[in-house]
């Protein structure tokens, strides 16, 4: 059997790891284009923006904890009604804070495979697709699965974020 991430480089390679340490038979897939915003992720893959599984890394302003919000390409984050449904306000992360929180630059997130245990919550509109893509650990990999797999993978809670 082919081990898992083979033929992949660094970031990408473990985030293919993490899906198979999770139990799913999803595949990242290394793509020529850029996939660092939705926008370029939804053409390189050829979908509707809100298909895209954006990984957002929040800090809570009371607690200081990592905080990600997997949100759709279609929506910006409301942080308010956020913060107003998890019982803390948030503030965006700098990037350094999400590289030492998560092991990833901004612009490749994955929703899974992070160096320290994240809070998730996941955008509601994501639930309506069948199909989605998320971001695997460079700004050019990305893996495709079904909302439930998102749920399962991330143990994210489900909440309205625009």
């Amino acid at each position: 059997m082919e081990k898992p991430g083979g033929g992949l480089r660094g970031s990408a390679r473990r985030v293919q790891e993490a899906l198979h340490a999770a139990g799913v038979l999803l595949k990242v897939v290394e793509l020529p284009e850029s996939t660092r915003t939705a926008a370029e992720a939804a053409r390189a893959v050829g979908c509707e923006v809100g298909q895209i599984a954006k990984s957002l890394v929040f800090r809570g302003r009371q607690s200081g904890r990592a905080i990600l919000i997997v949100a759709s390409g279609a929506h910006r984050v409301d942080e308010g009604k956020v913060s107003a449904q998890i019982g803390e306000p948030l503030q965006i992360a700098p990037p350094d804070f999400v590289r030492a929180e998560t092991g990833f630059a901004i612009g490749g997130v994955p929703p899974l495979g992070h160096t320290k245990p994240l809070a998730t919550y996941i955008d509601r509109a994501l639930l309506q697709h069948e199909v989605i893509w998320a971001a695997a650990g460079t700004p050019h990999a990305v893996f495709r699965l079904r909302p439930e797999d998102l749920i399962a993978i991330t143990g994210g809670e489900v909440i309205e974020v625009a």
